[in-house]
């Protein structure tokens, strides 16, 4: 009998002769009309980058100095300023390399960094100061400033071929986390204390704006974080080192991230995670990360619920995802709700990505995730499962907000090595509802699918490790409860 050692507790059933008789076996179809593509097309046509007028604010001309020693910002403040009293245009950083603090964007400007410039953030937190409204985790705070912020901005960028590196590692900004593999030793300060304080604040409705961190609270800022912000790109820059999430839009509208380069392998450091923003394209992009790769959020629990803004309308395609927990994650920050996420012509693979489909809620967490869709993915190895749905993160089941999970299809995926083809865990009160896989193959999956507390699970033209589908479902399905629809076109 094969044994999980993870689940055994759980008191799983473990089912190996045959299908169930409580599963009903169809065939799918599904409409052309319907398709959702049709509704990517849609959202796709109404992203448009900004477009910057023709002038050029060079920051050596405002004092910058390529020495790499030299602190330049006031030098960049100058020089962003100066656009955007003139109307807009670029701020260029020329070749070399430049030392500054926080960079403050203002509508209208591109800070374009050209091929052979590196921007170098100093790490002493107290240069981040005054504190700024933010996001902790996807609670409104009053924090550290992120490296590059813009609040209420429209039209900026940040653009061109060159670094930006926020020389966070184990001697700055990741050992407060707290974790010792991110540097941190016994005895030192960590996030911990503070980020509990803000989540208590939070459930008691306490103002933002009396919500101040900062200074001896150790709640590391993201790097770049457009804030209430329209009409956003940011585009062929490579970045390095972050403290924190790297790329974080946060309630923003019309956001392009293109053909971006992440290598930052610290605690939490989410590649890009458009958090309660709509109509965000994220293409061409290369994430190698210390987290997930992609991660869409809408704020979490009691604030998540109070700002109430769903991110929905997300388009991704022609990315490669690297090292990370989840290559296109949901979550855990979903209390706003997640809605028409579109991936497509992905390629992932690395013993060191857990996953390709990630959803992470809870029912403290709540929030209805709809509508998701991915075709055309390709799957070297990830070191867990291709597609996994868990509504036992962290809490679990100790809320009063039971998410909702619907309505997710996966067409077109070849996967070379997996842990597990599905893993998918409901609740018996709140199943994961409407899953469809479609012309998929997995290859080389080492253990059975964990399917818990599922309704409507269908498959069309789909394999695993040579067999159909239906066949081998009958000899891999650890279940409990909950009724499913089995289809196949077998």
């Amino acid at each position: 009998m094969y044994q999980h050692r993870e689940l055994s507790r759980r008191r799983f059933l473990w089912s190996c002769a045959s299908v169930p008789a409580a599963l009903s076996v169809t065939r799918l179809t599904i409409s052309a009309a319907s398709d959702p593509w049709a509704v990517a097309q849609t959202v796709l046509s109404r992203i448009q980058p900004p477009a910057f007028p023709d002038r050029e604010f060079l920051v050596t001309q405002f004092g910058a100095r390529p020495d790499g020693k030299t602190d330049c910002t006031q030098a960049f403040r100058k020089a962003i300023l100066a656009c955007h009293q003139a109307g807009g245009g670029r701020v260029v950083v020329p070749a070399g390399e430049y030392l500054t603090g926080p960079i403050h964007l203002l509508s209208g400007v591109n800070l374009f960094v050209a091929e052979g410039a590196t921007i170098r953030f100093v790490t002493d937190p107290k240069r981040y100061l005054p504190v700024v409204l933010t996001r902790f985790e996807g609670v409104e705070c009053m924090n550290y400033s992120p490296l590059i912020y813009a609040y209420e901005a429209r039209r900026v960028a940040v653009t061109g071929k060159g670094v930006l590196d926020g020389q966070a590692g184990p001697e700055h900004w990741w050992p407060w986390k707290g974790r010792r593999e991110s540097g941190w030793r016994e005895g030192q300060p960590h996030q911990e204390p503070a980020r509990q304080k803000l989540f208590e604040m939070a459930e008691r409705d306490v103002p933002v704006k009396e919500r101040v961190f900062g200074e001896g609270s150790y709640l590391r800022p993201s790097f770049i974080e457009p804030y209430r912000c329209q009409d956003v790109l940011i585009e062929g820059v490579t970045i390095r080192n972050s403290p924190m999430w790297v790329i974080h839009p946060v309630l923003c509208r019309n956001v392009t991230v293109r053909g971006v380069t992440v290598e930052s392998h610290g605690p939490n450091n989410d590649g890009c995670n458009p958090e309660c923003s709509q109509d965000v394209l994220i293409e061409n992009c290369s994430f190698n990360t210390g987290d997930d790769c992609i991660a869409i959020k809408s704020g979490r629990n009691r604030d998540g619920r109070r700002v109430n803004v769903p991110s929905e309308n997300i388009v991704i395609r022609r990315c490669r995802m690297k090292d990370g927990h989840g290559g296109v994650t949901i979550g855990s920050e979903t209390s706003g709700g997640v809605r028409y996420v579109f991936a497509e012509e992905c390629v992932m693979d690395s013993p060191r990505l857990d996953r390709v489909l990630r959803i992470k809620t809870n029912s403290v967490r709540g929030g209805t995730i709809e509508h998701i869709y991915l075709r055309r993915i390709q799957v070297g190895q990830v070191a867990d499962a291709v597609v996994h749905v868990d509504l036992y993160y962290e809490e679990g089941d100790r809320g009063q907000y039971p998410p909702t999970v619907r309505d997710i299809e996966v067409r077109d995926l070849t996967s070379q090595k997996s842990r597990y083809a599905l893993y998918l865990r409901g609740y018996p009160h709140a199943p994961i509802q409407d899953i469809r896989l479609v012309n998929c193959v997995f290859e080389n999956v080492a253990r059975p699918n964990l399917i818990e507390h599922v309704r409507n699970l269908a498959a069309e033209n789909v394999t695993l490790n040579g067999q159909p589908w239906q066949l081998a479902f009958k000899h891999s399905l650890i279940r409990r409860g909950w009724p499913m629809r089995l289809s196949d076109a077998a």
